[in-house]
């Protein structure tokens, strides 16, 4: 029994993720229905491709037209319901376009969104997307476009009708419905406090209050010998290639694929704990809009990943949303060679081995992060006390939204 509710779908919506309880029969259908979306999605790349050798567009009006052609001349495709197909259709044209605006505007190869490609049946895990018209929710059980019934463990209300569903399988076998609702918004009553957020690596999160600072948890770490020896024990049991793999190798990936699902799940928690209570305990939010993905070409990126900086920070976004906080997302620039007290700027870069910022202009000295996280107070307006009439430095801050 799992709920989990996340944003995802834009301002003013989340997500309500429960467990579904499957019978044999809905099982095969939903396998069935996937197989037919699948075709469509490896249809729809085999289609961008012939259409970009003959340098040809290929847009969802186009794809579109092509499926209602598919769908004509092939019986087997009609039996599924239209709208996961259609569904299947949008997601790939925007998963295209994504990545398309990512090579025109010329970005990194580590940081452009891959092209969408072949989904192969063994390897693919099935997700179906359903819009208003296609789902319904009855006696406590969705029924789905195309006659699907299944039974949803409830473990709390809906706070709203939900405007669509995703039905999806995660890699231990487990099905789950994903809604999406509008975003309840709880106000919390006002404490007449600030606080800066800068991220880092050693510590997730440092702010200008020592209550509510993050130390890494390091749950990855906790679990790597455990991780490591399932990873020994598929080496082992792997077959040759062309081989059906052993009853043995697919436990030893079970039990890989259950314990980064707990340590996942251990991040998470960890995140939303934390989000909440610096979300009740200030008014407004000074946060440092860091993109942590480039971390993942450095020495420090098996640790900056357990500290799952991206999801702690949606986390805290989200919270002020649901809470009627004021979140300010600050750029990052020199935001570590900024002095919090002065504005004075140093004429280097401050190695990571310094911890210490010490200002040549004021002399103020401070540690490192405490330092940036002041100035993200600076920059967002909010001047922490003894700086009041300090304008801030560097790009503006804007509104989370």
């Amino acid at each position: 029994m799992e709920e989990q509710a996340t944003t995802g779908e834009g301002a003013g919506h989340a997500r309500y993720t429960y467990r579904l309880r499957l019978s044999n029969t809905a099982r095969r259908s939903l396998l069935r229905e996937w197989g037919r979306c699948r075709w469509v999605w490896n249809a729809c790349v085999a289609a961008s491709k012939a259409a970009h050798k003959a340098r040809e567009k290929c847009g969802p009006a186009r794809l579109c037209r092509m499926l209602t052609g598919w769908r004509s001349t092939r019986r087997w495709l009609r039996r599924g319901a239209s709208m996961p197909q259609q569904q299947t259709v949008r997601d790939f044209a925007k998963s295209r376009a994504k990545a398309l605006k990512d090579i025109k505007a010329r970005l990194p190869v580590h940081r452009r969104a891959s092209m969408p490609r072949f989904k192969k049946r063994d390897r693919a895990d099935p997700s179906l997307n359903y819009t208003r018209n296609g789902f319904r929710l009855k006696d406590g059980r969705l029924h789905l476009a195309g006659g699907i019934v299944v039974r949803v463990v409830w473990s709390r209300d809906l706070p709203a009708d939900p405007s669509s569903v995703r039905v999806f399988r995660d890699a231990l076998g487990h099905w789950y419905a994903s809604f999406v609702v509008p975003a309840a918004v709880e106000p919390l009553p006002e404490t007449g406090r600030v606080v800066g957020v800068d991220w880092g690596v050693r510590e997730v999160a440092t702010t200008t209050s020592d209550d509510h600072d993050l130390p890494h948890p390091q749950h990855g770490r906790k679990a790597a010998a455990k991780l490591a020896r399932y990873q020994r024990m598929m080496a082992r049991r792997r077959s040759p290639k062309g081989k059906a793999q052993s009853r043995g190798y697919r436990k030893a990936v079970r039990l890989a694929a259950k314990l980064h699902r707990k340590v996942a799940r251990q991040r998470q928690d960890t995140g939303r704990k934390w989000a909440k209570r610096v979300a009740a305990d200030h008014d407004r939010i000074a946060v440092e809009d860091f993109k942590p993905r480039f971390l993942a070409r450095s020495t420090m990126a098996r640790k900056a990943a357990d500290a799952a900086i991206s999801a702690t920070k949606a986390a805290l976004v989200e919270m002020g949303r649901k809470h009627a906080r004021d979140v300010r997302l600050v750029h990052p620039a020199h935001t570590t060679m900024d002095c919090a007290e002065c504005g004075a700027r140093t004429k280097h870069a401050l190695p990571l081995s310094e911890r210490t910022y010490a200002c040549t202009a004021c002399g103020a000295v401070s540690p490192r992060d405490k330092n940036s996280a002041r100035v993200m107070l600076v920059r967002a307006g909010w001047t922490p006390d003894g700086v009041e009439g300090l304008s801030p430095s560097g790009p503006p801050a804007r509104a989370a939204a």
